[in-house]
């Protein structure tokens, strides 16, 4: 049996665009791991205190980070 866990699928990170429309991007099996993003995501979250609520901007922050430390 195949363990969907261990099968790379590409992840889809729904933000909004500009006017207001949902945006989707996908990110290919090749890019940043998810665990490389959550870390920095941590570590964002972290250095500013440990200030609750703020979780989704630490995401998109550390996702931002190493996608153009990539390029």
């Amino acid at each position: 049996m195949i363990n969907p866990k261990n099968q790379k699928q590409p992840q889809v990170n729904n933000t909004v665009a500009s006017k207001g429309s949902p945006a989707k991007i996908v990110m290919m099996p090749d890019g940043p791991s998810h665990e490389k993003i959550r870390e920095r995501a941590y570590e964002l979250y972290e250095g500013r205190g440990r200030e609750p609520g703020l979780d989704e901007q630490d995401w998109l922050r550390a996702e931002h980070e190493i996608l153009n430390a990539q390029r």
